[in-house]
């Protein structure tokens, strides 16, 4: 057990290696071509700040 205090590090390095490998595989497997030719629309953009503003917490003078 000794050995793997010392070298503790390097399975480290092999796994992240391992999951960066695996990461670009999968990368590479996205065709963003086609994904661009059948985007969906994007529905139109709802403000709801104008709501907040109704909201008045401060106290009223009066």
């Amino acid at each position: 057990m000794e050995w793997l205090k010392e070298y503790g590090w390097i399975i480290v390095i092999l796994l992240l290696v391992g999951i960066l490998m695996n990461v670009y595989k999968d990368l590479k497997r996205i065709d963003h071509k086609k994904y661009l030719d059948n985007k969906p629309k994007l529905p139109p953009h709802r403000d709801c700040n104008d709501k907040w503003d109704d909201d008045d917490d401060w106290p009223q003078k009066k």
